[in-house]
């Protein structure tokens, strides 16, 4: 990290074996926030940033297919939305093809299986980082061990890849600060931000009293992730289903403050529960990765007897950097905290 800080414009760096080329460290990617007391943040910055981070980062990344979202110039740029690459990737950046139902044929996705790529995923510009709910290696907590993603749409639905670790419930305000650009995506507020914790707080009791322990983090926007970490038993229609439930069981409880209307028109002034982030394909932003918003605001971990006295601005790339040496990780345990899910299925089905 010292030898990125004290770097020229470029510098190669030599990470576990492997050459990493950096060029336009100086290069900023969020310009400075007055408001925030913050100054820019530079692309030298972000990989420090990385550095640091890949501690953290790197558990819940490895194996896993990416989406990002670059902006090769800054946030006041271009933004690309990335799932296949048009260009050789190098040599220590993982792959899979996955076959598309879409497309008929398979694509090849690139995975963050170590530092090297990490801190080359910062030189393109890859500011989001955002990786699949299920992972392309088989493992002690699931049955499922085929491998096979590239040669069919029956053969992909019954690879491992088609079993998620965890179920995802994005919380999402849909509260308006009155800020916002015409048809645009509510902005952060308070009164958003207060409402979509006391809905996680329901959340969380209604998970509790089924005996599944589960895990939250801002989502770097607006709003909440909270996920319940799972054995690798079901596919990803049976977690889609289960989050559906449960969410509708909340929406009868709070009509007048949780939705799970499609129609964005109807989302005014409640928290939509996305049931339906929960399908192959689907991604979530990867706990500890900036946004591509003004401040470069961070998703971020937070243990739940915390979530009370936290914003999502509380949590920005700058003031998270020096925390990372002695941060302890909410998460870091996701995978020792999976659990089984069938009885509770059952139950459900039984009530």
């Amino acid at each position: 990290m010292a030898h990125v800080a004290q770097a020229g414009e470029s510098v190669i760096l030599e990470i576990d074996g492997h050459e990493v080329a950096i060029s336009h460290l100086d290069r900023v990617y969020w310009p400075a926030e007055t408001a925030l007391g913050q100054a820019a943040v530079t692309k030298r910055d972000f990989v420090c940033y990385l550095i640091a981070a890949a501690r953290h980062m790197l558990p819940h990344l490895i194996d896993r297919p990416l989406t990002l979202f670059r902006w090769p110039t800054g946030v006041e740029g271009r933004r690309v939305l990335m799932k296949h690459w048009e260009i050789d990737l190098p040599p220590f950046v993982a792959r899979t093809d996955i076959f598309s139902d879409a497309k008929g044929h398979t694509d090849e996705y690139a995975m963050c299986n170590n530092l090297a790529t990490l801190v080359w995923l910062a030189h393109m510009g890859a500011l989001e980082i955002h990786a699949w709910h299920s992972r392309v290696r088989p493992g002690p907590d699931t049955p499922v061990t085929s491998t096979d993603f590239a040669q069919s749409t029956k053969a992909l639905q019954a690879s491992i890849i088609e079993y998620p670790d965890y179920i995802l419930f994005d919380l999402d305000p849909f509260i308006y600060a009155g800020t916002e650009a015409r048809r645009g995506q509510p902005d952060l507020n308070a009164p958003a931000f207060t409402l979509v914790r006391a809905i996680a707080r329901s959340l969380k009791r209604v998970l509790d009293a089924m005996s599944l322990a589960s895990l939250v983090k801002t989502s770097g926007k607006t709003g909440l992730h909270v996920v319940v970490p799972i054995r690798r038993t079901v596919p990803y229609h049976v977690a889609r289903e289960l989050a559906r439930v449960i969410g509708m069981h909340l929406m009868r409880a709070h009509p007048e403050a949780i939705t799970l209307e499609w129609n964005v028109q109807k989302r005014a002034g409640k928290v939509f529960i996305d049931a339906n982030m929960n399908v192959r394909g689907k991604s979530m932003t990867t706990p500890y990765s900036p946004r591509g918003l003004p401040g470069a605001p961070v998703s971020m971990p937070i243990a739940w007897r915390d979530l009370d006295r936290v914003y999502p601005l509380d949590f920005r790339l700058p003031n998270v950097f020096p925390r990372l040496a002695t941060l302890r990780d909410p998460w870091s345990d996701l995978d020792a905290r999976k659990q089984p899910i069938e009885e509770r299925i059952a139950a459900l089905g039984s009530g």
